[in-house]
């Protein structure tokens, strides 16, 4: 199973016009629980700094749905993103610039060669570590790059089923990541190595995320991996689960986990 196929089809379709992508911007706010946990905790811990110029790194930016979201709710702040791939840096720039937002920029570079100091007040990463062989160096150059009292998100999924992964024999219903999810004691460890003071961990996608991620995730990316012509065919579906999938995103959010196949991670230098 691999993403990129789909992610290249959806993005011809709404990258036709700004709006249109901005719309699935907010679509995938709503629908990705992650897009949740991670907008929660940003706003606990960093919006009473919303009117200083702040730096932000985005580690690994994608599609640039995370990046508009920070310079949309931090007008002054300043934001880096960078990814391995050079299309999705092509793109985010180009829209960002017909946004008028140029507060924002992107690279292409390689989260293992990141060579920044003392540079970046919040560092966001979503959905990346897993697909990371040498994920401490990664770490040891994020805890660089931060500036004193800068702070560390991530989101990954953890090893209770993290990737649709149930047992070590099993393999991951997403190709490409190089371990199935994170244990707390491990990145825990990891980041503690790194340099890091205050860690914090709570687990995403308990029962509820869980139930929410297969009706709002697996089922229609394994109809569209079987065929693309069944994309009009999703959107109806999703027509149908919005309302489920998002009581179950807040009973997510709002209730607490005692394990959940996500991990969201805070981390203070």
């Amino acid at each position: 199973m691999n993403y990129d196929p789909i992610k290249k089809s959806l993005g011809k379709i709404f990258n036709t016009t700004p709006m249109l992508r901005i719309f699935f911007y907010k679509f995938l706010d709503v629908l990705l629980l992650r897009a949740w946990h991670v907008k929660r905790i940003v706003k606990k811990k960093l919006y009473s700094r919303r009117s200083e110029a702040l730096h932000f790194l985005d580690a690994g930016m994608g599609f640039g749905q995370y990046s508009y979201w920070l310079v949309s709710k931090f007008p002054k702040c300043f934001l880096q993103g960078i990814d391995v791939k050079e299309e999705q840096v092509i793109d985010c720039n180009r829209f960002f610039m017909q946004i008028n937002k140029p507060n924002a920029i992107f690279a292409c570079a390689d989260l293992l060669a990141l060579s920044d100091k003392d540079m970046y007040d919040f560092i966001l990463n979503v959905d990346v570590m897993e697909h990371i062989e040498e994920d401490e160096q990664v770490l040891c150059n994020f805890y660089r790059a931060l500036k004193p009292d800068g702070c560390l998100l991530i989101s990954t999924p953890s090893d209770l089923g993290g990737s649709d992964v149930h047992d070590e024999h099993e393999e991951s219903f997403i190709g490409e990541h190089v371990r199935n999810g994170y244990s707390v004691e491990d990145i825990t460890a990891k980041l503690k190595r790194a340099g890091f003071g205050k860690i914090y961990t709570t687990y995403s996608y308990g029962l509820y995320g869980h139930i929410s991620w297969i009706l709002s995730m697996k089922i229609p990316i394994l109809s569209l991996n079987f065929s693309k012509w069944l994309l009009p065919v999703v959107f109806l579906y999703y027509l149908v689960v919005a309302i489920p999938c998002l009581i179950l995103n807040l009973l997510d959010v709002y209730g607490h986990n005692h394990e959940g196949t996500g991990l969201i991670v805070w981390a203070e230098k």
